[in-house]
């Protein structure tokens, strides 16, 4: 039976080859994106107002992406891959799926630390994940860093997510590569040792459970704070920035971004769009959306994300969440945080 699931997975994504093998015309660009299609259709549609370069595209997991791009090889009709996390850029980098890109208009855009050090992909849009807190039950002087989470205080009181998606990967990550390994795991132990409940699906339901009165801080994505802040502008919850001050390391972020893929048919355009996207106009298409930051530091945010107040972020290049991914899942497992 699993013989015949695998041929029956690989004659279909061979059809699909098949499908898209038919180039594209010299005015248009083929984009594979798993940003979802009502985050980036605006910003093709834009792109296309101004330039009149067509962008056919699809959108899917970054996972069945990266295994159709892989399967695709050298006759891979896509000039683009858009993807969410640093660690899965850095994972389609190092398969060979993206190639390198040499831009002035991309290094003097966006910070050296939100790109790869190869220039393989570059962010595009930043997010923070950050401690959200009950504004009844919780003072935020009572909290500090991402740390003191495992502190006796908050024993039954914190809500995570589960450890199986890669935005806690890349935190945890992250945490290995300022603490090292015997530290962290510690870090990640005392989380599991104050947990008041098993970690949920996603990081709504960390915030509803906190709403429901399960448990009273967590650690979140801001713009899924934003999306319910949205829906109900009296929520009870507020977020806290984490690590603030000098040699505190700052605030975990994260990005969506893109790289030129290595088989590109237009790279030449693909290279001209990427700059777009980093771009005034299109940074803030490309943000305001999700209610994230723009990358590049001379845009501002949306009034809705900046009214949540400035942050000192960590500074760490973002391709270390990529190249200690699979250290931080071991951790995490060994940690009994699941």
């Amino acid at each position: 039976m699993k013989k015949f699931i695998f041929v029956t997975h690989f004659l279909l994504v061979a059809a699909f080859v098949g499908v898209w093998q038919a180039p594209a015309d010299a005015n248009e660009l083929v984009v594979y994106s798993a940003r979802n299609e009502h985050l980036i259709q605006p910003l093709f549609d834009a792109y296309t107002d101004q330039t009149g370069t067509k962008i056919r595209f699809i959108t899917d997991k970054e996972g069945p992406l990266l295994a159709r791009l892989k399967a695709e090889g050298a006759s891979t009709p896509a000039d683009m891959l858009i993807t969410v996390d640093a660690g899965n850029l850095w994972h389609a980098a190092e398969e060979g799926i993206l190639q390198p890109v040499v831009s002035q208009t991309l290094k003097r855009n966006i910070p050296a630390h939100l790109r790869d050090e190869k220039n393989r992909w570059f962010g595009l849009s930043l997010r923070a994940r950050t401690i959200v807190y009950s504004t009844e039950r919780v003072r935020p002087e009572q909290l500090s860093t991402y740390e003191a989470l495992g502190d006796a205080k908050w024993k039954g009181r914190l809500l995570l997510r589960t450890s199986k998606k890669v935005y806690n990967q890349s935190l945890v990550a992250m945490l290995l590569a300022t603490h090292g390994e015997a530290a962290t795991e510690n870090i990640v132990r005392s989380w599991v040792g104050n947990l008041a409940a098993a970690p949920l699906a996603n990081d709504t339901q960390v915030m509803e459970a906190i709403l429901a009165g399960q448990g009273d801080v967590g650690i979140v994505n801001t713009y899924y704070f934003g999306r319910l802040q949205q829906k109900d502008p009296n929520l009870k919850l507020a977020l806290y920035w984490p690590n603030q001050g000098k040699g505190a390391g700052g605030v975990h972020v994260n990005v969506s971004g893109a790289g030129i893929t290595r088989h590109a048919k237009h790279r030449a355009e693909a290279i001209r769009f990427l700059e777009w996207l980093s771009s005034e106009k299109a940074q803030n298409l490309f943000a305001d959306g999700n209610l994230e930051y723009p990358v590049n530091p001379q845009v501002k945010a949306h009034p809705e994300v900046a009214a949540w107040g400035t942050f000192s972020a960590s500074d760490l290049p973002l391709s270390r969440a990529g190249e200690l991914q699979k250290r931080a899942i071991k951790l995490m497992d060994r940690a009994g945080y699941r």
